[in-house]
């Protein structure tokens, strides 16, 4: 169990430091649409989430240190849908209101697509 902690633990920091520098980015080179870097690091995600998912499937020996750690740690830490809700109020408190639906839709529907992608792509 304490091997599964750690990995899930190192992992997880290299998903968040990954998403720490995604939003240091673009906040500073598109003020404005402070929202991408939350967008794209939940995309991304989905896909990677869908895509290890499928893996495991085909690979039932993987150990759980390694599925969890990818999955629960990197992944967990990537992904951001507190910070993507956070981003839809603030743009809908500002006045971009079309802006905001647009993210919700693309965030919502963008991810089930990238984590079917993410799946797919296991079964070429």
């Amino acid at each position: 169990m304490i091997r599964t902690i750690l990995a899930v633990s190192v992992a997880g920091i290299a998903g968040t430091l990954l998403r720490f520098a995604a939003s240091t980015w673009v906040s500073a080179n598109w003020p404005r649409h402070f929202y991408a870097a939350t967008l794209a690091v939940n995309l991304l995600g989905c896909l990677i989430i869908g895509l290890l998912y499928g893996l495991f499937l085909v690979r039932p020996e993987v150990p759980i240190e390694i599925r969890a750690g990818l999955i629960v740690g990197f992944v967990g830490g990537l992904t951001t849908f507190s910070s993507f809700s956070l981003d839809t109020l603030r743009l809908l408190e500002s006045g971009q209101a079309p802006i905001a639906f647009g993210y919700l839709a693309i965030s919502v529907f963008g991810g089930l697509l990238a984590t079917w992608a993410g799946l797919s792509l296991t079964k070429l």
